[in-house]
């Protein structure tokens, strides 16, 4: 990287220093940012028929994954936090 914008040879490396580290930082920030994206993952519009799980009280007890179609009944259990069952079910669809 050159710069001569001054007369003086340590003003223009100066100069230079000053545009090189904003060079870095930006493609720093830049490398941050895509690796935010990359954990996030894909993320949907939040909206009517966008849910990820739909929970059945009454008539019957029913529990349902809409990304891997995974269901059960034990309603009770799953509002205690027994969700492994759709942990590994949505596992099992994004390996294959």
């Amino acid at each position: 990287m050159t710069c001569q914008q001054e007369r003086s040879q340590i003003k223009n490396r100066e100069k230079a220093m000053q545009m090189l580290k904003a060079k870095l930082y930006a493609l720093k920030i830049q490398e941050q940012e895509e690796q935010l994206l990359e954990i996030r993952g894909e993320q949907k519009e939040i909206g009517w028929g966008s849910q990820i799980r739909s929970y059945v009280f009454h008539p019957y007890s029913m529990v349902k994954d809409h990304r891997t179609n995974y269901e059960t009944g034990n309603l009770q259990a799953v509002m205690d936090g027994d969700i492994d069952g759709f942990i590994n079910s949505l596992l099992r669809s994004k390996m294959q």
